[in-house]
């Protein structure tokens, strides 16, 4: 059957129509002010082999990242492959199964990203293999969701620990399945709920997701029963096949030749040393090839990435370059290598922490990747975002409530200036696509009350165009809470182009007694009934020379 583009049109929305339909599911009835507010959250749909065939438009750190973990639960219950035209396509697998990990060294990103990966199923009857006549299944792929749970276990509320090893960052979840023919594990159901500070609400999220992968699988078996297996595949892998054109067309419309970038993190949490993170993009006709073996060594604290978290930031990147209507899937990252050598702060191997890395190096990658291409296509890059997601957790008891509380937050920022216009305030960019938390969502579900959330004015950098502002945000604790900060941007400023200055660094200070200290980019400290956390985030960097 020949390729028809007004039905691979069609078959691009409804893929991609499926994946935001789980992502409502999910958002709808989920549990925490994290998911359900904040939306963090993504959800994906998967070819029989593990490549990503859509995504919502939800978190670029999750969804680029996402493959990974279809593939090791295709690694884990070993797949066999039997041939599109086979009815039956798995080994290990059966309708109603759940797979869920959240382990960075296996798929994963970091700890508090829980992920579920649902095979799919068409059933094909009444066929005769040599068998005899019998009711078999056929795998159609895969649908996955991922949710940043607010507490996972580890050595503080929230589990975005200053950690030394991954142990200390919460429970680590292998590839195992949570629902097995639809029946759920109740041993791993209760030893996850045992291992979290805040049981209920993880429950409420765990079931969200599952009813989240079960919509996502009903709509793609509907998708198989209306137009065929056959076809399904079939265009599964024409729009693999055209973002991949797509893609390749954008590398011929870059100008030959290796461009390199360097950008620093602050430092580890622990070391108080600057981390560069440094790349080199070689173009050649219509193949990239994207080296960062001039990295730092993973790092004692929790900034280190793993693998998965750069081959997401290389694909955000290139994907946001194409500028063109095309889906957004695995296709994007076929002509382009990724070089990150294992051992590095880009692609970190155990026991190394990786808290931060999902969140903060995620963003730095980000800087150098686009820093580097500035050389190339000046006219389509902008100055650095704030390059940070602000990330803070508070926990503790909360008395009235008679349960323990974990917040989770990250904020946003301003955006870089371009060649064309300011760069927005205010926002979270790049790697996080997150909403905030509303004040009254916050208030409602936490002993915390938010005393003041403004732009912060005069933070942007000056130029042609000017750099988006960032935010203040003060927050008093209500109760005696514990604060982990894991932000960035507090040494090194989000840099300007073409002649623009950079935004202003972040800083982030305590208010104990009416007097104000303050505190460093990353830390735990303890916060008293009545004490006060002031954030207030980095501008983004401006664009031009002022006129």
């Amino acid at each position: 059957m020949s390729s028809d583009p007004i039905r691979l049109e069609v078959f691009k929305h409804i893929f991609a129509a499926v994946a935001e339909e789980m992502g409502v599911v999910l958002r709808k009835s989920s549990y925490s002010p994290n998911i359900k507010e904040r939306r963090d959250y993504s959800c994906a749909v998967f070819d029989p082999n593990g490549k990503m065939i859509a995504q919502a438009a939800h978190i670029p750190v999750h969804l680029g990242s996402m493959p990974l973990s279809v593939l090791a639960a295709i690694e884990r219950f070993q797949i066999a492959d039997f041939g599109d035209n086979s009815p039956v396509a798995s080994q290990g697998f059966a309708p109603g199964d759940i797979v869920v990990l959240n382990d960075p060294y296996q798929g994963g990103t970091h700890l508090p990203d829980i992920t579920f990966v649902s095979p799919v199923f068409q059933n094909v009857e009444n066929e005769d293999f040599g068998q005899g006549k019998k009711k078999l299944h056929k795998l159609l792929g895969f649908v996955a969701s991922r949710a940043h749970h607010a507490d996972v276990g580890g050595m503080t509320p929230g589990s975005m620990p200053i950690a030394r090893e991954i142990i200390q960052e919460g429970l680590i979840i292998p590839p195992m399945k949570l629902f097995a023919a639809g029946q759920r594990n109740e041993a791993a159901w209760e030893l996850i709920l045992a291992n979290v500070r805040t049981p209920q609400e993880r429950a409420g999220d765990l079931w969200a997701q599952m009813a989240a992968n079960n919509r996502g699988a009903i709509r793609l078996r509907e998708v198989a029963d209306k137009y065929g297996s056959h076809q399904t595949h079939q265009y599964m892998q024409e729009l693999l096949s055209y973002t991949e054109k797509m893609t390749r067309q954008l590398l011929k419309n870059i100008p030959d030749g290796t461009y390199s970038f360097e950008d620093f993190l602050d430092d580890d949490g622990i070391n108080d040393m600057p981390i560069p993170i440094a790349v080199t993009i070689t173009i050649s006709d219509d193949q990239a090839v994207v080296d960062f073996t001039k990295s730092a060594p993973q790092q004692s604290g929790s900034i280190n990435a793993v693998y998965a978290i750069t081959l997401s930031a290389v694909y955000y990147v290139f994907r946001c370059l194409i500028g063109l209507d095309v889906p957004n899937n695995s296709g994007c990252l076929a002509p382009i290598k990724v070089i990150a050598p294992p051992g590095t702060v880009v692609n970190a191997l155990p026991p190394a922490p990786v808290a931060g890395g999902n969140v903060e190096t995620s963003q730095r990658i980000v800087d150098v990747l686009l820093g580097a291409l500035s050389k190339a296509v000046p006219e389509y890059i902008p100055s650095a975002s704030q390059g940070t997601m602000n990330n803070v957790t508070i926990g503790g008891w909360d008395g009235d409530a008679g349960r323990s509380f974990t917040y989770y937050e990250t904020i946003g920022g301003g955006t870089g200036a371009n060649s064309e216009a300011n760069g927005p305030s205010g926002m979270h960019s790049h790697m996080t696509n997150t909403l905030n938390t509303p004040v009254e969502a916050l208030e409602y579900a936490y002993p915390l009350q938010v005393l003041r959330y403004s732009i912060r004015e005069k933070s942007g950098g000056s130029g042609k165009f000017s750099g988006g502002e960032g935010i203040i945000r003060e927050i008093q604790t209500l109760v005696d809470a514990q604060v982990t900060l894991l932000t960035e941007r507090r040494h090194f400023p989000p840099y300007g182009l073409s002649g623009g200055n950079p935004g202003s660094l972040g800083e982030n200070s305590v208010m104990k007694g009416g007097e104000s200290r303050s505190i460093s980019g990353k830390g735990t400290i303890l916060l008293g009934a009545g004490d006060k956390l002031v954030i207030k985030t980095p501008g983004g960097g401006g664009y031009g020379t002022e006129i």
